[in-house]
């Protein structure tokens, strides 16, 4: 069965999944939550090919999920945000967050990558928590974000590599002018 028919199908997990179901999706969902807006920013930190990045995000951007914003007309640059529809799957990425937590192979006495603080009531988001039912639908615009200092070496590390590899390729292929 390919993917065009799972678009079809009566079953929603099916149809779900022939939208975010690939990992690559669910990196960007997870990068627009922490608030990374832009191409390279995105890209630095999925680590996709911008040919990927690209497709997936015009997906994302066709299925309602992300919509782009305008914030530099020359050279044409976007922002891109997550719709009603987009924020929606923070409660999925909550989910796998939390089954990572768990089964991930993780000390259990080392701080999470994100740590999660509830707006409305100050607990912090562990692997047991679940949302009470005036926190539903769950959204990331409900909690306070802070990353480990693991985490954020993890993607200072994977920018900085980043920005290192475009530079390698600027000066191996110059443009002419």
């Amino acid at each position: 069965m390919s993917w065009d028919t799972l678009c079809e199908s009566v079953c929603p997990i099916a149809r779900s999944l022939s939208i975010v179901g690939d990992r690559w999706t669910l990196l960007i969902m997870r990068e627009i939550s922490l608030g990374v807006r832009r191409f390279d920013d995105i890209q630095a930190q999925t680590e996709m090919s911008s040919f990927l990045l690209s497709t997936r995000l015009k997906a994302l951007e066709k299925e309602g999920v992300l919509e782009r914003r305008l914030y530099c007309e020359r050279p044409k640059r976007f922002e891109y945000f997550a719709t009603g529809k987009g924020k929606e799957l923070d409660a999925v990425l909550l989910a796998l967050r939390s089954w990572g937590m768990r089964w991930g192979g993780f000390d259990p006495l080392d701080d999470p990558a994100v740590k999660l603080i509830s707006k409305r009531t100050g607990e912090e988001i562990t692997a047991e928590w679940s949302p009470a039912p005036q926190d539903m639908p769950f959204t990331f615009n409900a909690v306070e974000s802070t990353l480990s200092e693991k985490f954020i070496a993890e993607r200072e590390a994977r920018n900085s590599q980043f920005r290192a590899d475009k530079r390698s390729a600027k000066t191996a292929n110059p443009v002419k002018e």
